[in-house]
């Protein structure tokens, strides 16, 4: 007998993701002895993940978050070699190439507590310097103290220009790897000591049912302005290519304009996005929040040139508005040299820890990335359903079991979809199917099911949500603009003063722009003369 959609909301496999995953006992924990907070979250991180309290490491360290290469040198990268020669982390030996590196190692990871800075910044250059166009690289010596920390077991290694990574694309887990003299750091740092306490024990809650929710994506959709901005959306085309076979319903902005201020990004689990310099869009609201556990992130340069500020850039304000974990830089990395987010996220799909996940998309060292939360972190071990079903993931582990049994035989995964949303009156059931006819190209057939979600959502901003769904249709549709600006004209009319109306008002601002303000006489200047004839 065929199986339903609602009766496989009560299945599931019987165990979690058995990848072969980094051990508590492979962390090395390092925090700044000058500030209590930042050995108190440090002995916290070891007590929530089991981490032994014999692999804390305290140095007195300035209490600064940009440091210069030398105070680098003298007070974490001699220190932290000396701390893992004397407690036998490592076993040093000469490769093929006579390099001094380690040969064997016990740590793994190193995780960077609040406290400890974050950039070694740039050392003077000659007043006569110039930079070569076609190499801007190898002069320059700036860079995120996590990034230098990956290999520091290696001796003798220039600190100009970008090292190898050599974990980068790896679908294996570390423990896999002949890596010994390969470390990969993360850090928990955010505006606050609550902030970063918030986020380890999100992650290890979460990880009990796993990370479930909506995502979305947010391209640039700016390639005719350089084949840069085609890497970046490929990127995250990856992202939706992969959470639409896993069955996570993910909305999808493909318009050149950022997600609007207020959007109603509900029951977000997953975000990905990029262009804007500073934070914009949905995390302006002030009733915004992740779910908890939630994976987000933003590219851009300099995501994480700062990490206290949570209206600047954007690590601090994703992981304020409830994230657990993100990714950064800390300078100007060039797009081809920083997380690749498509294979960051098939790797978390596929069990990896965070850690692991972010190096393996990350192609060099030495360089200005930063992996901020927890770095043992699974979000996705429970993807084949094996965690408790609690009721705020029902419908979306539901989702997930469709794509299992029929993600394969669309016709049928239409079928069953629309019979439990028919039945369950669930608006994430029915917004999930007009996600995926979209992704099919089906949009005019979507329509019926946003309309539907509108009336099964009990929320006045899900039910806002799915008229972007639908005037996205219309916007995207040759000619559409016109039904578009009425769409959003009586949207905006219906939703009075919710948050939601400015986000239909920018958008209403974008196709239809109000008219210039009228030229004030008495603040107009004659023209200056050019001593050109007319």
């Amino acid at each position: 007998m065929r199986r339903t959609l609602l009766a496989l909301i009560g299945w599931c496999c019987a165990t979690a993701s058995a990848l072969a995953t980094l051990k508590p006992a492979e962390v090395a924990v390092v925090y700044n002895s000058a500030l209590p907070e930042s050995a108190q979250l440090a002995r916290l991180y070891c007590e929530l993940r089991k981490v032994p309290e014999a692999n804390l490491i305290g140095l007195k360290l300035p209490v600064a978050a940009d440091i210069s290469r030398s105070e680098f040198d003298t007070t974490i990268r001699k220190p932290l070699r000396d701390e893992f020669q004397e407690r036998g982390y490592w076993e040093l030996g000469l490769d093929a190439n006579r390099m001094m590196l380690p040969v064997k190692n016990k740590i793994r990871v190193i995780l960077l507590m609040r406290g400890v800075p974050l950039r070694i910044k740039p050392e003077p250059k000659p007043a006569d310097f110039k930079a070569d166009p076609k190499d801007p690289l190898s002069p320059r010596d700036e860079a995120a103290v996590d990034s230098e920390l990956s290999l520091l077991g290696v001796e003798g290694l220039p600190v100009k220009g970008v090292l190898e990574n050599k974990f980068y694309q790896s679908e294996s887990p570390l423990n896999e790897c002949k890596l010994p003299f390969v470390m990969l750091v993360a850090r928990i740092d955010a505006a606050s000591a609550k902030t970063c306490e918030r986020m380890m024990r999100d992650t290890v809650e979460t990880e009990t049912a796993g990370l479930w929710g909506m995502a979305y994506v947010d391209l640039a959709n700016k390639g005719d302005q350089g084949e840069g901005y085609k890497m970046g959306d490929d990127w995250l085309e990856a992202v939706i290519a992969a959470n639409l076979k896993a069955g996570i319903p993910t909305v999808v902005d493909r318009f050149s304009d950022t997600l609007p201020k207020n959007y109603p990004m509900g029951d977000a689990s997953l975000y990905y996005g990029w262009y804007d310099w500073h934070v914009s869009g949905p995390l302006l609201n002030p009733a915004f929040k992740f779910r908890k556990g939630a994976v987000a992130m933003h590219l851009h340069s300099f995501s994480a040139q700062q990490l206290r500020d949570v209206t600047k850039n954007w690590c601090a304000p994703l992981l304020e508005k409830g994230a657990a974990v993100t990714v950064g830089n800390v300078y100007e990395p060039y797009l081809h040299l920083t997380h690749n987010l498509g294979i960051l996220h098939q790797r978390l799909l596929s069990g990896m820890t965070w850690v692991e996940a972010a190096w393996a998309a990350m192609p060099v060292a030495s360089w200005q990335g930063v992996v901020l939360g927890d770095p043992l972190y699974r979000p996705f071990a429970r993807l084949n359903g094996s965690g408790p079903r609690l009721k705020e993931n029902s419908s979306f582990m539901a989702l997930r079991m469709a794509a299992l049994k029929w993600g394969d035989d669309p016709a049928e995964y239409r079928k069953q979809l629309l019979a439990a949303s028919e039945r369950m009156k669930s608006g994430t059931l029915a917004e999930a199917l007009g996600l995926w006819l979209v992704s099919r190209g089906k949009s005019a057939e979507a329509t019926v099911f946003f309309n539907a979600a509108k009336e099964h959502y009990p929320t006045p901003s899900d039910k806002i949500r799915q008229d972007f769904n639908l005037i996205a249709i219309q916007r995207a549709a040759p000619g559409g603009k016109a039904q578009a600006i009425n769409a959003l004209r009586a949207a905006r009319s219906r939703c009075g003063k919710a948050p939601e109306a400015v986000a239909l008002a920018a958008w209403l601002d974008i196709l239809d722009p109000p008219p210039p303000p009228a030229a004030n006489p008495k603040n107009s200047k004659k023209p200056a003369a050019t001593g050109k004839k007319k």
